[in-house]
C-alpha cells in the first residue's frame, strides 16, 4: 500500500508540473514578453506615434508642450512601476485613450479642435466642447486608476468609503489641474490664452469641475464589475 500511494504522489508531480506551465504560457507572449509588459510597450508605441503626429505641426507649440506634458511624465513611471504594480487592461486601455485626448488637444488646442466643432454643429452649442470631453476624460480614467490602488495597495474593501475616496481624489485632481492653468496664467498673461480654452465663459472652471466629477462617477457606476474581474484575475496568478 505505501509503495502504491508513493507511485501515486509521483504520478501527480509531472502533471501539477504540466499545469503550472500552462499557466505561465497564458501569461506570456511569443519571446517570453509577459502580458503586461507586452500591453506596456503598445501603449509605448501608439502614444509615440500620437506625439509624433500631434506634434508635427501643432497651433501653438507652447499650449502643445503644456498638454502633453502627463503624458511625457506618465510614460516613464508606468515603466518604472510595471514590475511592482503592473495595472490592469482596463487601467492601461483608459489611460492610453485619455493620452491620446490629450494629444490632440495639443495639436489644435481645445478650443479649435475639429470633432468638437463636428458635435457643437450637431448639437447646437455655444462653444466648442471638446474641453469638456478632456474633464470629464480628467474623472474617468482616474476613478478607475484610484480604485485599483485603493483595493490593491490601500487594502479597502468595496462600498461606500471606496466610492467617495475615489471620488474625491479625482476632484484633487482636477483642482491641482486648475491651479496649474491658473499659474500659467498668472506667468504668461495672454501667451496662456490657448491653454487656458475658457472661450470666454467666466465659469469655465466649475464647469471643469464638474466634468471631471460627472466622469468619476459614471466610470465607478459602469466599470467597477468589469474592474473587480480584472483585479481578482491579477490576484490568481
Amino acid at each position: 500500500m505505501a509503495g502504491l500511494s508513493l507511485l501515486r504522489a509521483v504520478l501527480r508531480i509531472p502533471a501539477r508540473r504540466r499545469q503550472s506551465a500552462c499557466e505561465g504560457a497564458g501569461r506570456r507572449y511569443p519571446g517570453g514578453m509577459e502580458r503586461g509588459t507586452m500591453r506596456l510597450a503598445l501603449l509605448s508605441a501608439i502614444w509615440m506615434a500620437g506625439l509624433v503626429v500631434s506634434g508635427l505641426r501643432p497651433f501653438d507649440r507652447a499650449t502643445w508642450w503644456m498638454e502633453v506634458a502627463p503624458v511625457l511624465i506618465l510614460l516613464p513611471l508606468l515603466w518604472a512601476a510595471r514590475r511592482r504594480f503592473p495595472l490592469t487592461g482596463l487601467a492601461l486601455l483608459l489611460i492610453g485613450a485619455h493620452g491620446l485626448i490629450l494629444m490632440l488637444g495639443g495639436a489644435y488646442s481645445y478650443a479649435r479642435v475639429p470633432a468638437g466643432y463636428w458635435v457643437q454643429d450637431w448639437l447646437h452649442l455655444a462653444r466648442n466642447p471638446y474641453d469638456r470631453l478632456g474633464h470629464f476624460a480628467q474623472g474617468f480614467v482616474p476613478a478607475i486608476v484610484f480604485r485599483e490602488a485603493l483595493i490593491r495597495r490601500g487594502g479597502l474593501v468595496r462600498g461606500g468609503l471606496l466610492t467617495a475616496l475615489v471620488v474625491a481624489c479625482c476632484l484633487a485632481v482636477s483642482a491641482t489641474y486648475e491651479l496649474i492653468e491658473f499659474g500659467a496664467a498668472m506667468a504668461l498673461g495672454q501667451g496662456a490664452d490657448e491653454f487656458l480654452g475658457t472661450q470666454g465663459d467666466p465659469w469655465d472652471t466649475q464647469w471643469d469641475m464638474l466634468m471631471c466629477l460627472i466622469g468619476a462617477v459614471t466610470a465607478v457606476l459602469t466599470l467597477s464589475r468589469a474592474h473587480d474581474r480584472q483585479m481578482a484575475g491579477m490576484a490568481a496568478r
